[in-house]
């Protein structure tokens, strides 16, 4: 099963189907996850310890039943052939992943992999004009993949996704083994830098201050990523560009404004999934406003939860402090027991610290996209709710999370979320 997820992760972000003759047409992806579910399916022990394997079920039938409620019973059969497949993704790779740290960063290395894979892709591209798969630049300037990467600014969201993880990888093995994935790390950036987007260039000015904050403090912090933002508006990419009144810029604003109106004209279900374009000519360009219009309130509580647990249980992870009890019901007691128990704990802390930039980095990009049912989103999370899950197990003193016991606060968080965002669009368009 662990073997199929990796296939499936490769295949959903290098994607040789859709670019390679003798696999035009072949439905490999959907064979390859169908086998991972019916090994899932028959597998025994499951570990479904987690508020996100209740959430996401639900939050598809919420999509579902926003578009019957809307009169689309044909968007509901599409939204389930096209989400579908992503809840099944989520539960097979979180299940898989959840056996051991070391399935963990395996993972970690096939996702970095593939995002260095199409790195490459845009090195030659932006070299040449047209990479290996035949997609040429984007606005002759900007690289781009196939399938769904085909935008720059996906593309962006993968490498600034991918980055923590192969930094990660080079703290771990021997020297070679460093110095390649330095190597993959700046290459990485390299990508996004070839992407030039706004969004990804933000996002590695996030994952760089949550770093900071999480290793340094939050002073250190602020002071060095202001440092940072002002270089990167001393570049010479799209990023000196950032302004309410550019035309860009001024369209997405629109577009948040469009959304909220569409969610304050159906308020509990939302206008259903998939149809913003039917309202506004522009997508949502931003997740949150997407999921919200979308999916109204209820979809929105879902989603937000989803998300918001993800955070939390690597926060969780990173604030535990074992005492000495919970130390020798790791190990027996003895002081090189105890360094066993400290490397053990620098090594989950690691893992969690990377999960959490990695998280930071994708969501800050997503506020400028509409990429709130983007599988790669979901398969990130199915990581993260896999190690909490392993985590949990070899340390229950670290407590879990509970729908019952404090999923009402998604509802206040909800809440909270959208006048933000009714503030933050009424101040740009104001100063537009």
């Amino acid at each position: 099963m662990f073997i199929l997820s990796l296939l499936y992760l490769v295949l959903t972000i290098i994607r040789p189907q859709d670019y390679m003759p003798g696999l035009a047409g072949v439905p490999v992806l959907p064979v390859v996850l169908l086998l991972a579910f019916a090994l899932w399916l028959s597998s025994a022990g499951k570990a479904l310890a987690a508020p996100q394997f209740l959430i996401l079920p639900i939050f598809l039938l919420v999509m579902l039943l926003s578009d019957m409620a809307n009169g689309w019973l044909g968007g509901a059969a599409e939204q389930l052939m096209k989400f579908g497949p992503v809840v099944i993704a989520f539960f097979v790779l979180a299940t898989a992943v959840s056996a051991s740290q070391r399935r963990v960063v395996i993972t970690f290395a096939v996702f970095a992999l593939c995002a260095m894979v199409l790195a490459l892709h845009g090195v030659d591209q932006f070299n040449n004009g047209v990479g290996w798969t035949g997609m040429g630049l984007s606005e002759d300037s900007r690289i781009q993949y196939v399938g769904i990467f085909n935008d720059p600014n996906d593309l962006g969201l993968l490498f600034v996704t991918t980055w923590p993880m192969a930094l990660y990888l080079s703290s771990r093995g021997g020297f070679p083994g460093r110095v390649f994935w330095l190597a993959g790390a700046a290459l990485l950036l390299y990508g996004i830098y070839l992407t030039n987007s706004r969004g990804a260039f933000l996002a590695v000015m996030v994952i760089v201050a949550v770093y900071l904050w999480r290793k340094r403090g939050f002073a250190t912090s602020l002071v060095l990523s202001s440092i940072g933002m002002m270089g990167l508006m001393l570049m010479k990419t799209r990023a000196q560009d950032i302004s309410v009144d550019d035309e860009s810029a001024f369209g997405r604003v629109d577009a948040w404004y469009e959304g909220l109106h569409m969610f304050l004209s159906h308020p509990l279900l939302g206008i259903g999934a998939g149809n913003f374009t039917d309202y506004n000519d522009l997508t949502a360009h931003n997740s949150f406003v997407l999921v919200l219009a979308e999916t109204g309130f209820l979809g929105y509580v879902l989603w937000l939860a989803f998300v918001g647990y993800s955070f939390m249980m690597t926060l969780r992870i990173l604030r535990n402090r074992v005492d000495a009890s919970v130390q020798t019901a790791i190990v027996p007691a003895g002081k090189a027991a105890k360094l066993a128990v400290d490397g053990d704990l620098e090594r989950e802390s690691g893992i969690a610290l990377t999960l959490l930039l990695s998280l930071c980095g994708m969501f800050a990009a997503a506020f400028f996209l509409s990429r709130s049912y983007m599988i790669v989103m979901y398969l990130l999370i199915a990581v993260v709710v896999g190690n909490f899950v392993r985590v949990r197990e070899r340390i229950p003193e670290i407590s879990g999370f509970s729908l019952l016991s404090g999923g009402w606060r998604w509802m206040l968080a909800a809440m909270g979320s959208i006048v933000f965002l009714v503030v933050i669009v009424t101040v740009l368009m104001h100063s537009a």
